[in-house]
């Protein structure tokens, strides 16, 4: 998922980058994990939505099938057909979206993963590792912006804030979507 960002810390770990570019590329790679992060966020998103889609189409395959139980106890034989048809719509929409959901988390922990271990290189290469410099030497933990020369960039926290506001006002949007969806289903019932 992340090839192009694994790349380049490997380069970085293996002194496959001039010393005078370090800094700059550390710098880059920490705007990418940052922007990973939100792509990671995003996928756990995914997640919950399709696990709210899943459990409402689960909610509507129970109330067929009880209704479909309860025509067959009065004999209603337009109502069996009915319900039969609508039980395996759902069943067919449940069925599907576990499947959804199942591929979703796997991506999202892969995602997590991979992430968690760019990550662990990251601060590797940020303290020295592949640099031609003895990263075994005492350091009071990790080397920050500022000792790297990188500005603060006020700008790249903005538009990350921007995103991540952005994101949650989707995920509100989305979730407010499904409950009028399913408060338009049951008044329609």
């Amino acid at each position: 998922m992340f090839e192009s960002l694994k790349s380049t810390i490997q380069d970085l770990l293996h002194g496959r980058v001039a010393p005078g570019d370090r800094s700059a590329a550390v710098y880059e790679m920490k705007r990418a994990l940052v922007s990973a992060k939100l792509g990671v966020e995003d996928l756990r998103e995914g997640v919950e939505i399709t696990r709210r889609k899943l459990a409402t189409e689960r909610e509507q395959l129970a109330t067929v099938q009880r209704r479909k139980t309860l025509a067959e106890g009065i004999n209603d034989a337009e109502t069996i057909a009915l319900a039969v048809k609508y039980e395996q719509q759902h069943g067919d929409h449940v069925n599907v979206l576990q499947r959804k959901l199942d591929a979703q988390e796997e991506e999202a922990q892969l995602a997590e993963r991979e992430l968690a271990e760019m990550m662990t290189q990251l601060k590797a290469a940020n303290a020295g590792v592949g640099s031609n410099t003895d990263p075994t030497a005492p350091r009071k933990g990790e080397i920050s912006d500022e000792e790297l020369g990188l500005p603060n960039d006020s700008k790249l926290h903005d538009e990350l804030n921007s995103l991540a506001r952005s994101s949650r006002r989707n995920a509100a949007d989305a979730d407010a979507e499904a409950k009028l969806a399913e408060l338009k289903r049951k008044m329609g019932q």
